[in-house]
Parts: structure tokens; sequence; C-alpha cells
């Protein structure tokens, strides 16, 4: 294929890419109700799914402080355009959230023809696992990280005769930013396979490099969250474990790539052997 035969194959990926975030943009739209009040609205509220399991897990360890009565703040829009505007933008990113892995299969699509025969084969299942990684993620985010900070921040006050009246975008922007930042975190072990598979990165250096890895990740943890030590220790353990398990992966590749050279090596020396 020429550069402009690149080019074209390139536009109609993006196309349908972007038909798929306008379909699912318009549904999400349309769904107002169940959009903002059950989904952006919900951990806004004491009784979200997540304030009710600590609540539940507060009174079997018998420790009532981690019930959630009342989250203490108030969420107003102060444009008169703003909650337009926010219904808007917040359709479409909502849109781009859920056809991340149409998104993402449209990508491959455009590059797996570029690729050698076994990297194609190296790279089976890659738009499965990292849809379910991303899934997972903004699952993660939704239902925890963004919850802990939301209270976290809303309950903090200075002096108590100071009322904490929440923007909506302000709110928005913390509601989103904790979801989609740990989406992109649980990427961490298929970014590694791909890693490993290009040689870059090896289980030697990422266990060498273990204790650096800790203190980063207890860096993203204290910048994706507030400075609240429950929330960071509740962030940073899931991330360890994608680390750990990123390891676990790298030395499988390591040793699948070796048990494909030696039997390369065996199948080279049998027909060296038969001349």
């Amino acid at each position: 294929m020429s550069f402009i035969d690149h080019l074209e194959a390139l536009r109609w990926h993006i196309i349908r890419a972007a038909i798929s975030v306008v379909v699912f943009a318009t549904g999400a739209f349309f769904a107002k109700d169940f959009l903002f009040h059950t989904l952006i609205l919900g951990p806004s509220r004491p009784d979200f799914w997540t304030y009710r399991m600590f609540c539940k897990f507060g009174q079997w360890v018998h420790a009532p402080d981690l019930c959630i009565n009342d989250v203490g703040f108030v969420i107003q829009n102060r444009e008169m355009s703003g909650q337009l505007t926010m219904h808007i933008s917040t359709s479409f990113i909502v849109g781009i959230l859920l056809a991340f892995p149409y998104l993402f299969w449209e990508i491959w699509r455009f590059v797996k023809p570029g690729l050698y025969p076994h990297e194609r084969a190296n790279s089976q299942g890659a738009v499965f696992f990292v849809s379910v990684l991303f899934i997972c993620g903004l699952l993660f985010g939704y239902y925890i990280a963004a919850p802990l900070s939301i209270n976290f921040l809303a309950g903090y006050v200075v002096d108590a005769s100071i009322e904490n009246q929440i923007d909506m975008q302000s709110y928005l922007s913390t509601l989103t930013t904790m979801s989609v930042s740990c989406a992109f975190v649980f990427e961490l072990p298929m970014i590694v396979f791909f890693l490993a598979k290009a040689g870059i990165v090896s289980p030697e250096i990422m266990q060498t490099y273990r204790k650096h890895a800790i203190v980063v990740i207890l860096i993203i943890a204290a910048v994706i969250t507030p400075p609240d030590i429950s929330a960071q220790i509740i962030v940073t353990i899931p991330i360890l474990l994608l680390y750990e398990l990123s390891i676990h992966i790298a030395r499988v590749v390591r040793r699948g790539d070796a048990a494909r050279l030696n039997a390369k090596l065996a199948r080279q020396a049998e027909r060296d052997a038969a001349q």
C-alpha cells in the first residue's frame, strides 16, 4: 500500500470509531436520569453502594465511624448554560468510555496488517485483555477511588462556619479524573507484556527495581487520590498486585521466547544433520 492508501484506510478507521462514540454518546444523552441521578451523582449520596459496603464492614469489625451517613456538601450550578454544557460534555465522555473497546479494536485493525506473523501470534487476545483491564480499572476508580476522594474532600473543613458548596463541574472533574486514571493504570500488565515481547523489560529488571517501583506507585496513588492515608493505601494495594502480576507475565514471556528459540535451534540442528 502507498502512503495515500494508508491514510485512506486510517480515515475509515477514524470515521467508524467516531460513529461509535457518537452512538454511545447519543444514548447517554437521552438516558439523562440514569446518567446523572444514578451514575454521576451516586457517590454524592450516603446510600451509594460503596458507602453501604463500608458501613457493613464497619459493623463487622465494630468500627461505626466507617459508616457514612452524610456526605457534607451541596452541589451547585453557577452558570446559566452550565447544566446544558455539562449534559453534552458528560455524554461525550461516557460515549468515549463505553466505546473504548471498539476504539482500541479499530486501532488494532489498522496496526495489525503491518506486523510480522510472529508478532501477530504474540498479540493474540490483545483487544480482549486491554478492554477487560480498562473496564476493571474504570469500575475500581468509580466504586473505590472516586467515592473515597469525594468523601474526604467534601468533608474537609478548616472552620465549621464554612459550608461546602461544590460546583458541579468541579465534582464531575474529580469523579472523571479518579475513574479514568485508574482505568489507564490498570493497563500496566498489558504494557509490560508488550515491552517484554520487545525485549525492553525483563522480570529480573522489574525485580531489581521493585523498591523504586513501590515509591513510584505510592506517588501515583498520592496524585490520583486526596491526601488521605486510607484512600492512598486502598489505591496502592491493587497497583502493587498488578506490578507483581506484571513480573509474572514478563517471566512467562521470557520462558515462551526461550522455548520457541530452543525449538527453532533444534529444528535447525535436525536439518543440518539430515544434510
